[in-house]
C-alpha cells in the first residue's frame, strides 16, 4: 500500500475531522459504540466505524482510496492513551 499524501496541513485537518465529527458523524454513532474507532475523511465526510483504527482505515480506503483520514474514539478526548490505567477504587 503506497503512502498517502496529506493535501491539507495537519491543524486544517484537524479542524476538519473535528467538525464533521461533532456535526455530522457523532449524532449516529455516539450511542452503542461507545471505545470504538470512526475513521472520517475530512474531504468526503464519508466514515468508517470499527474496534480498531486499522480495521476502521482499512475499510475506509477500500472505498476511497485517496481518504484523509482523521481518527476519533467515540466517547474519548483522543484515540490513544500514554500511561498505565489508574486502578479506580484501589
Amino acid at each position: 500500500m503506497s503512502a498517502i499524501t496529506p493535501r491539507i496541513n495537519p491543524k486544517e485537518h484537524a479542524r476538519k475531522g473535528d467538525l464533521i465529527y461533532q456535526n455530522q458523524v457523532r449524532p449516529m454513532v455516539e450511542a452503542g459504540h461507545q471505545g470504538r474507532v470512526v475513521a472520517i475523511d475530512v474531504d468526503s465526510s464519508d466514515y468508517e466505524l470499527a474496534d480498531n483504527m486499522i480495521d476502521a482505515a482499512d475499510r475506509l480506503l477500500a472505498r476511497n482510496p485517496d481518504a484523509q483520514i482523521w481518527f476519533v474514539r467515540i466517547g474519548h478526548r483522543g484515540v490513544h492513551r500514554i500511561g498505565k490505567r489508574s486502578s479506580v477504587g484501589a
